[in-house]
């Protein structure tokens, strides 16, 4: 057990914290400046792939919606990396990857603070079953956080590339 958690859990948490940190300077010292981080994208991007495949080899009864968030995150993550490195941001591609790469941190946020008030005793006693106001507010505001920063950064990320022309304004 490492800080009360198997270690297969553990690793799995270490590295869905690594995806939402590297995650967080993309957004913020990356995209809503206009900057492309060629290694802290592949990091974050590679981080959060992990942090959804290892979530399906937690132990589980059977489906649960934290599965249908992986998936969906997985999906999302698809895209983004197609857009990144096939499509290399041309075109509507740029703003296609900013939106996915978005969504797939809020995912990882979203889930974040599901954890956070299932696991913090202070929080689970606030909202016992995940259904009450103080976790759906918290849910909320979160997602609200992710639209108004996803459409900045999806405005204000226009790198100049390698081989690419800078998009004109």
């Amino acid at each position: 057990m490492i800080f009360g958690m198997p270690p297969f859990t553990f690793i799995h948490t270490l590295i869905s914290l690594v995806g939402i940190a590297t995650g967080l300077v993309v957004l913020f010292a990356g995209l809503l400046v206009g900057k492309h981080l060629p290694r802290w994208t592949a990091r974050f991007l590679a981080s959060t792939v992990l942090t959804s495949v290892t979530g399906f080899m937690l132990p589980a009864a059977g489906f649960m919606p934290s599965h249908g968030v992986g998936i969906l995150s997985l999906l999302v993550l698809a895209v983004s990396l197609f857009a990144l490195y096939s499509k290399h941001l041309a075109g509507a591609w740029r703003r296609t990857y900013v939106i996915t790469a978005v969504i797939a941190l809020y995912l990882n946020v979203f889930v974040l603070v599901a954890q956070l008030f299932a696991k913090v005793p202070a929080l689970k006693a606030l909202a016992p079953t995940q259904n009450d106001p103080p976790f759906k507010v918290a849910q909320l505001l979160v997602l609200v956080a992710f639209i108004i920063l996803g459409a900045l950064a999806a405005v204000r990320f226009r790198p100049t590339l390698p081989g690419i022309a800078a998009p004109a304004s």
